[in-house]
């Protein structure tokens, strides 16, 4: 019998850019969309053209790759697209949809700590160091968007790479997130 005690679960609300027209009854991580719905992949691995090593990057903490996680945001993401439309670029304008953080196994996630050095055409690469269980306290610590973030988006200069997640946490999921797990609206 095991005495090790299970992580407790994260209180705390998640968010992701709403599917307008979700297939299936999952949210995938873009390893699986590569044989359940080939164009949808292709449509999401184009946004890693010139960075396609990410996509290998491996999630130290979930023994997977980039590419095997769902991404959630740990705060309302409508404040980094407005911070980019401040600077005159096209980005989402579609709703968002809430997910209750203990409703993740805690063992299946991470949040990633993101960094962008200026100039750089990506986020930086990541190190153990920079992944965080997925806790309370954790989630809490990292639910504001810094100051640093907004100013790269506001000033974006037109040929500068977007990036409006460049710099701001990541919770990771390993593997599917159940549809019916979300809410619209934040």
């Amino acid at each position: 019998m095991s005495t090790r005690i299970p992580p407790r679960r994260a209180r705390g609300t998640l968010f992701h850019t709403a599917i307008t027209d979700p297939r299936g009854d999952h949210v995938l991580p873009l390893a699986m969309l590569r044989d359940r719905h080939p164009d949808l992949h292709a449509r999401h691995v184009a946004k890693y053209i010139g960075r396609e090593d990410r996509l290998r990057e491996r999630v130290i903490p979930l023994d997977c790759a980039w590419a095997d996680v769902v991404f959630l945001s740990p705060f309302d993401p409508t404040v980094l697209f407005d911070a980019a439309r401040s600077a005159g670029r096209r980005v989402w304008d579609g709703p968002v949809w809430t997910l209750d953080a203990a409703k993740l196994a805690p063992e299946r996630c991470c949040i990633r700590l993101m960094r962008v050095t200026p100039g750089s055409g990506t986020a930086d690469p990541g190190t153990e160091d920079d992944c965080l269980p997925l806790t309370t306290a954790t989630l809490r610590a990292v639910s504001e968007v810094t100051h640093r973030a907004l100013e790269r988006l506001r000033n974006l200069g037109p040929e500068e790479p977007l990036l409006p997640w460049g710099d701001v946490p990541h919770v990771l999921h390993r593997g599917p997130v159940a549809l019916n797990l979300f809410q619209e609206g934040a």
